[in-house]
């Protein structure tokens, strides 16, 4: 990577941005807009269309023209596969645009950002569109005198929701494999990190998907969210975020049409470190990266410690000292390991956990406030908080920072019992050298995804999906597409 380049596209004005609806830019309904403050400094970047309920309907109703007509739905799936390489491509050739003001929008660092925004986007269309012509109907085994037929068709329109630390990464794990099946899509993206999904969506319409396929529309959760939710006319609802945004979104589709809605929510995941790990120091340096990459904004993040309780002092100040040497500050420097949080409310939201904690007898062992608040910028130092029981509210309730609470233990048995003490089911890891008591753990743990001596990087070509209240369905690999089709039976008499 080039900083000339990033500095260069980082002076760039960035224009207003509208609705993107039949394969036009439109205005809200009432001229309504809604700034964008970057979180690098705290200034107004640009602004987006604040959307209104009759925006989403006028979108929704245009996917259910462009799903009815067939002009996606209908194509060859070796057409459909040329428009979405074309678009992985285009994504892939203004891959430093994007990653540049995607991080003007959200604060993610730009070495994480460069990765894990257009480069794992383009990589996912990429799969989904040689995915999508190997996805056969099957034949059942039936009597001789019948043919029974399994056909997989799309569902329809979908409503995708995306949340604001990868967007790009997270919209293109939902619009990749829904596309692919032949859906057509609105997409509303979080108000806080719009940008980036509107210049995505016009490359869709440049590669060639034809208008009313894919429609973005921005605003308020509460406006433009409850209508894609409501809507009578959207046959599934796709969402990343919240838990309790999750709730509200499946009592919409129990007030409206029941359309189904996949969920993916919070985690409180625990990364447990035994005594035997083949490397404490690699252990030590996964654990920090593991919480403070993009400065906690991750859903995997390993977010609980749980230490063995003969090595934690020790193992806790390596974790510590590896915290201490990762640099905060600007997300568009080459230099910097920890990014912005995406906006001040975020901010004051995670310092009140680290308040929280103090008052439940944690102790703060590094950072725990907020700095570089000469910059303007939304900042804060990776803290990490020892002395955390089970039962605390840092443990118990996602913080999405910086925040990483440890708690020790004494044997295999309640390291799982700790581990599974929340409501939360997304992913995890152990470190050890006892292969047995790695397959123990990752039978006993109850999550999503669990890491072997590893934290992070599994792939596309594995699901990711939560139990508990981590919500239902599943991201990535070939599963996703079972959220994005029918299944429909022809039993034919012969």
């Amino acid at each position: 990577m080039d900083q000339s380049k990033i500095d260069a596209l980082r002076a760039l004005p960035v224009p207003a941005f509208s609705h993107l609806i039949d394969g036009r830019v439109v205005d809200a309904s009432d001229g309504g807009r809604m700034p964008v403050l970057s979180p690098i400094d705290g200034t107004v970047l640009t602004s987006v269309a604040m959307g209104t309920a009759r925006d989403m309907e006028t979108a929704i109703a245009a996917a259910r023209v462009a799903f009815d007509d067939g002009r996606w739905s209908a194509q060859p799936p070796a057409a459909r596969k040329k428009v979405l390489l074309r678009w992985a491509d285009l994504i892939e050739a203004n891959a430093m645009e994007l990653a540049v003001l995607g991080v003007r929008d959200n604060g993610t660092e730009i070495g994480m950002a460069l990765r894990a925004e257009p480069g794992s986007a383009a990589g996912t269309i990429r799969y989904y569109a040689e995915a999508l012509d190997k996805i056969y109907g099957e034949i059942a085994p039936t009597a001789p005198d019948v043919l029974g037929l399994i056909h997989k068709e799309p569902v329809g329109v979908v409503g995708v929701i995306v949340p604001w630390n990868f967007p790009l990464m997270i919209g293109a794990w939902k619009l990749a494999p829904a596309l692919a099946m032949g859906n057509c899509v609105v997409l509303k993206p979080a108000e806080t990190a719009s940008l980036t999904l509107l210049r995505m969506a016009e490359l869709a319409l440049e590669a060639g998907l034809p208008p009313g396929v894919l429609n973005v529309v921005t605003g308020k959760g509460a406006v433009v969210g409850e209508a894609l939710g409501l809507s009578m006319d959207v046959d599934a609802l796709v969402f990343t975020g919240s838990g309790g945004t999750g709730r509200r979104l499946m009592e919409y589709a129990a007030r409206s049409n029941m359309k189904r809605v996949y969920l993916e929510l919070g985690g409180k995941s625990p990364n447990i470190v035994f005594a035997d790990a083949p490397d404490l120091a690699e252990a030590a340096r996964t654990a920090a990266t593991a919480i403070f990459r993009n400065a906690g904004q991750v859903c995997v993040a390993g977010s609980r410690l749980l230490v063995e309780a003969s090595i934690h002092d020790d193992f806790v100040a390596e974790v510590a000292s590896a915290a201490q040497a990762m640099r905060v500050g600007d997300p568009l420097r080459l230099d910097t390991h920890i990014g912005a949080v995406n906006s001040e409310a975020q901010l004051m939201r995670n310092l009140g956990f680290v308040d929280t904690a103090r008052a439940e007898g944690g102790q703060v062992i590094t950072g725990g406030g907020r700095i570089l608040q000469e910059s303007g910028g939304y900042y804060m130092a990776p803290t990490i908080v020892t002395g955390v029981t089970p039962d605390a509210t840092l443990a118990q309730q996602e913080v999405f920072g910086p925040v990483l609470a440890v708690t020790p233990f004494d044997t295999e048995a309640e390291a799982v019992r700790i581990a599974n003490a929340t409501v939360y089911g997304l992913a995890g890891a152990v470190w050890t050298s006892d292969l047995g008591r790695a397959h123990r753990m990752v039978r006993a743990v109850r999550t999503g995804v669990m890491h072997v001596n590893t934290y992070g990087g599994a792939d596309g070509t594995v699901p990711l999906g939560g139990v508990g209240q981590s919500g239902n369905g599943h991201d990535k690999s070939l599963h996703a597409i079972d959220k994005y089709i029918n299944l429909k039976t022809a039993w034919i008499r012969l």
